[in-house]
């Protein structure tokens, strides 16, 4: 409640002057200590029913696997897509010359090129630049959008100088990392099913995206081809395996999520014998989709109801960045609403879906002071919140229990791949060094929700077998490991 400096002092309470978030004094009322503030019951069903002891950890992995089995028998066969990548032939470190990316999976556009110089040199150079994408284009013709990103492709292939060097008679070749839903029908084919993330790009559903953008490409008098598509997952497996040859697994835990992995091609009935000579290929899991087993809360279930695909990706909505913090708005809304958390009054923009992001609660968790002054910062700048210290630290708690629950579940997913695997090659991955490249900021920036991946992957393993587990930070991977599969799959020889 907000008095004025001159304002009669009410017989209640008492008057605090501060400094305000904002820089300025503020004048308010402090609340009493015996005020009723009856939140612990909501705090404590909360806690129940997010929790993730090892018996439930251990009951989503085995249905995880179970899942993944189903997924790969039949299309459609369990809420993992279970997509085949087509990726057969995966970096060894013998890669030479030069080779280009394109990521799309957003607002902007990334083009990239890296030198490859076999084992002994690896990454000669590399090069990158971002480009953004006007707004009108994400909702204009597809030939308008792909003539766009191939006029910025032109542009930066006219700038290749240097260490970087195309042999004579060979023409460039690119690997497309295209992070929208597709049907991948070949290493270098893939059908659009359809744009999300803020596109409606009008002729592109239905047809092969690759096609859209050679045919650009040849548009703009620009010599190159795509020769791999992948998407972001997959990208970010492949330039780990450059670098070792013991990853398996790559995950990406940021706004979304997903998981990839090696997989045996005769442990994939639905090939119905297309195998390749390597007899192995990458399956995108879009583990995303998984919900059987999950701890959800009448939170979880009330922010799917209001979203754009109700009760679809419900594990995505329980683990990733995008919906975190949107939980925790929600259950501190029903605190305020219910038991006068932040006093007397609901703060309005407190009731606005999303307005408390996960890199919000991110800070608020990294706050060790004794007054959790920047918590009530936060509180303050992003949702117009009042707090008092026994406010913050049921802000705390909240954001920690919903984080714990996220980071354990996720520890989950990684333990269902990695036991998949083990099973079908009786014991041969536990009991060696099995790396997990992971990617996405939620991973790289929380350190809380970091430690409870590590710490769920432990306890499901027990102490021996995770040692051989390494889960390791590779930023912004999927870029080179899209370059690097345009040249395992290259259309010319080798020159090595």
């Amino acid at each position: 409640m907000f008095v004025t400096a001159t304002a009669m002092l009410p017989a209640v309470g008492s008057l605090c002057i501060s400094r305000s978030p904002r820089g300025g004094p503020r004048f308010t009322m402090a609340v009493r200590s015996d005020v009723n503030v009856s939140v612990a019951p909501i705090l404590t069903k909360l806690q129940k029913e997010c929790a993730t002891p090892l018996p439930v950890l251990r009951n989503v992995a085995d249905a995880m696997t179970a899942d993944m089995r189903a997924g790969l028998v039949v299309d459609g066969g369990g809420e993992l897509k279970m997509i085949l990548s087509y990726v057969d032939a995966l970096p060894t470190g013998n890669e030479r010359g030069l080779f280009y990316a394109l990521d799309l999976g957003g607002t902007n556009f990334r083009v990239l090129r890296v030198q490859l110089g076999g084992q002994e040199e690896r990454v000669q150079a590399t090069e990158f630049e971002q480009v953004s994408i006007p707004q009108e284009l994400m909702c204009g013709t597809s030939e308008e959008l792909f003539d766009f990103i191939a006029t910025g492709l032109a542009k930066f292939a006219e700038k290749e100088a240097g260490k970087f060097h195309l042999p004579q008679g060979r023409q460039r070749e690119i690997g497309f990392t295209f992070s929208f839903p597709v049907k991948q029908t070949s290493i270098d084919s893939g059908v659009l099913i359809k744009w999300t993330k803020g596109f409606s790009v009008s002729g592109t559903a239905g047809k092969d995206v690759v096609a859209c953008l050679n045919e650009a490409m040849e548009r703009q008098g620009l010599d190159m081809r795509v020769s791999a598509l992948v998407n972001d997952t997959v990208g970010t497996l492949a330039g780990a395996r450059y670098w070792d040859e013991d990853v398996m697994v790559a995950v990406i835990l940021g706004t979304g999520t997903n998981a990839c992995y090696v997989e045996q091609m005769d442990a994939i009935p639905k090939l119905q014998g297309n195998k390749s000579p390597s007899g192995r290929t990458i399956i995108n899991t879009e583990w995303g989709a998984f919900s059987k087993g999950l701890p959800l809360t009448e939170f979880d279930r009330d922010m799917d109801a209001a979203s754009i695909n109700p009760g679809e990706q419900i594990y995505e909505k329980t683990i990733s960045g995008m919906y975190l913090g949107e939980i925790v708005r929600r259950v501190l809304l029903k605190m305020a609403e219910e038991g006068a958390l932040f006093g007397n009054s609901v703060p309005e923009k407190l009731s606005m879906p999303f307005v408390l992001r996960t890199p919000h609660i991110c800070a608020m968790q990294q706050d060790y002071s004794e007054d959790l002054q920047a918590v009530g910062s936060t509180l303050y700048d992003v949702a117009g919140v009042e707090s008092s210290l026994k406010a913050r630290k049921v802000v705390i708690e909240v954001c920690d229990t919903i984080v714990k629950r996220g980071g354990r579940l996720a520890g989950a997913g990684i333990v269902s791949i990695l036991q998949k695997i083990d099973e079908d090659s009786n014991g041969a991955i536990f009991g060696k060094r099995t790396v997990v490249a992971m990617d996405g900021g939620l991973y790289e920036h929380y350190t809380q929700y970091r430690r409870y991946v590590h710490e769920a992957v432990t306890e499901l393993l027990g102490t021996e077998i995770s040692k051989n587990v390494v889960i390791e930070h590779t930023k912004d991977g999927s870029g080179i490991g899209a370059a690097l599969l345009a040249s395992a799959n290259s259309k010319f020889d080798h020159d090595y």
